[in-house]
């Protein structure tokens, strides 16, 4: 396992805001040599503690988005009932985030869709045919006042 000493966890803070920094002005900003910082980027991304880059892109301008937060009850409590309702949220292009949680709900699900319309079909012909789910709540999304995804 990787050591997450006090570089390792400014580099990876540095990172998480910019992805696509030069290393050298990485390792200007860590206080290392070039040689040093690359050497432990490397070694984070090897390890797995760095799974990728990746482009934030802001739908709102490329499209109108409506983002929705779906809590979802499951009818069972068993193992399969959550890996097969996880196995069709990672096959729906609509769900962003998936997230297992604690609390009165099993689930909290990020949908993106272009249109209500979208989220309806979505809703009926997806999420509304799961026989491990028991209720879903949704929450239109008005506006996001913080969303860390957004740094760049």
């Amino acid at each position: 396992m990787t050591q997450i000493d006090a570089v390792n966890s400014q580099i990876l803070s540095v990172l998480e805001r910019d992805g696509r920094m030069s290393n050298i002005d990485l390792a200007s900003k860590v206080g290392l040599s070039p040689s040093a910082c690359l050497r432990r980027v490397q070694e984070l991304e090897r390890s797995g503690v760095i799974k990728g880059y990746r482009a934030v892109i802001d739908r709102s301008v490329i499209g109108d988005v409506i983002t929705i937060f779906v809590t979802v009850s499951l009818s069972g409590q068993l193992k399969k009932d959550a890996l097969d309702f996880e196995r069709a949220m990672n096959a729906a292009p609509h769900v962003k985030e998936c997230h297992n949680v604690t609390g009165s709900v099993e689930y909290l699900l990020r949908v993106e869709v272009q249109d209500l319309a979208t989220y309806k079909e979505f809703h009926s012909n997806v999420l509304g045919v799961l026989s491990q789910v028991s209720s879903m709540t949704s929450h239109i999304c008005l506006g996001s006042s913080k969303d860390v995804r957004d740094l760049v």
